[in-house]
């Protein structure tokens, strides 16, 4: 039914917005303790491998437009519902972002001007990496991510695996992404943060959507040209 496949959809980006930007926001810069990039890199890959057992039988697990948009294009995903299922996930993007915002400004010389674990290039990016290799960073990393989400889940592989894979990867494409765009793979994920800090994060979205997009349609034509038995 697709009302509760959007609700998984929607509960499973929320899980993936507030855990991962919370890791971003309220870890990783704590004094000695604090869990860095790595840390980050790890938490948006475990929020994808633990919410993929829990609702992966449901929805999928996408929780993430460009990969909705290319299991599409890939045969994997009923075009029909991808509409539905980016609703879904933006709307539990910004949920779990508007959660993350509450436990945040609860600190003393909380400032969204900080970023708040917004997508950016340029002066926004972590490392100042321009707009051009703000894109193919992200267009690269999203066509190899969806790439590895066809394979682990074909009919050849131990279903039982699949979430361990997948989240492994985006875990990877974080440590990659993270000093070049804050890492955002996922149209969703930048939207959410985009919302509260306006501004430039707001200027600056239309890359975070349509280069991981377009990763993700590459990524999902490529797998079906490859192995088309398993498209």
């Amino acid at each position: 039914m697709i009302v509760r496949k959007m609700a998984a959809e929607a509960i499973g980006t929320f899980w993936l917005t507030f855990a991962g930007c919370g890791a971003a926001v309220l870890a990783a810069g704590v004094p000695n303790v604090g869990i860095g990039w790595i840390g980050v890199s790890l938490a948006f890959g475990l929020t994808v491998l633990t919410m993929a057992y829990a609702i992966g039988h449901i929805s999928g697990c996408h929780l993430n437009p460009a990969v909705t948009i290319g299991l599409a294009v890939g045969g994997r995903h009923p075009a029909g519902e991808v509409v539905p299922y980016i609703v879904a996930q933006v709307v539990g993007g910004i949920l779990g972002v508007g959660v993350l915002y509450l436990i945040a400004s609860g600190k003393a010389g909380f400032d969204l001007a900080g970023g708040f674990a917004s997508n950016g290039y340029g002066e926004h990016s972590p490392q100042q990496y321009g707009m051009a290799a703000g894109f193919i960073a992200e267009l690269v990393l999203t066509l190899f991510f969806v790439f590895v989400i066809m394979g682990a889940t074909s009919s050849k592989v131990p279903a039982a695996f699949a979430p361990i894979a997948i989240g492994l990867a985006l875990a990877l494409t974080n440590f990659v992404g993270i000093p070049v765009t804050n890492a955002s793979i996922n149209p969703a994920r930048s939207i959410g943060p985009a919302v509260f800090v306006g501004g430039w994060a707001m200027a600056q979205l239309w890359l975070f959507i349509i280069a991981p997009t377009l990763g993700g349609v590459i990524g999902g034509l490529l797998y079906r040209w490859l192995d088309p038995d398993r498209a």
